[in-house]
């Protein structure tokens, strides 16, 4: 793929910019959709959260954060009885496992506590860029963009990357969004691909952003 013009370039800055306002404008309170009340928690939930609705997530977390407080907790856990927890987010096998073994890691390695860089969480079972950057973002404050299916559609559709590959389109948002706003920028993200910009049936009539995106009215394959 050749690379783009410099004219190029600063085009798609400023319109980044534009949509990047717009949907600050739209969603100036957007936060995490998971409910948590520490990094743990918040490592969990997401991870329950993959092919999952975080409603659903929302449902199982208040018990399975009761009955097991903390890494040590999930760790030593009955893994039939913490698959039974958990069964209704989906996958509840492999997530059950991720959990345990991703636990037996932070007791093993990091005295029980979620460690705050991506060097550190992308190791763990069942982390990688996605969930580390959820749990850097909003439970330590480092900005980070979260590249899920809805930021993946939005970001294609309004000709912020070509890219499929979640690194690759991370990499390109990366470029173009003040590192200050990385978080709160996917967070809006989302919430627009929940309410406006869906994958089937975008409502580009009542998008208050289509002045700036090139697919308007387009639902690609």
């Amino acid at each position: 793929m050749a690379k783009p013009s410099k004219g190029r370039v600063a085009a798609l800055r400023r319109r980044a910019d534009r949509l990047r306002r717009g949907l600050a404008k739209l969603y100036p309170d957007a936060r995490c959709a998971l409910n948590f009340d520490n990094p743990l928690q918040l490592l969990i939930a997401t991870i329950l959260s993959a092919q999952c609705t975080d409603t659903r997530v929302n449902l199982v977390t208040p018990a399975l954060f009761a009955r097991f407080p903390d890494a040590r907790a999930f760790a030593e856990a009955d893994r039939n009885e913490l698959e039974t927890m958990i069964q209704s987010t989906g996958f509840f096998r492999n997530k059950a496992k991720n959990i345990q073994e991703c636990c037996k890691i932070l007791v093993q390695r990091h005295d029980g506590e979620v460690p705050a860089t991506m060097e550190e969480l992308v190791p763990l079972p069942g982390v990688g860029r996605k969930t580390a950057n959820v749990v850097l973002g909003n439970a330590f404050g480092v900005p980070g963009i979260t590249v899920d299916t809805h930021v993946t559609r939005l970001s294609r559709r309004m000709g912020l990357t070509q890219h499929d590959d979640p690194e690759k389109i991370e990499r390109d948002l990366m470029e173009l969004v003040p590192r200050r706003e990385w978080t709160m920028f996917s967070h809006r993200m989302i919430l627009h691909g929940r309410q406006v910009c869906s994958a089937r049936k975008p409502n580009c009539l009542g998008c208050a952003l289509a002045k700036d995106c090139p697919k308007v009215g387009v639902v690609p394959s």
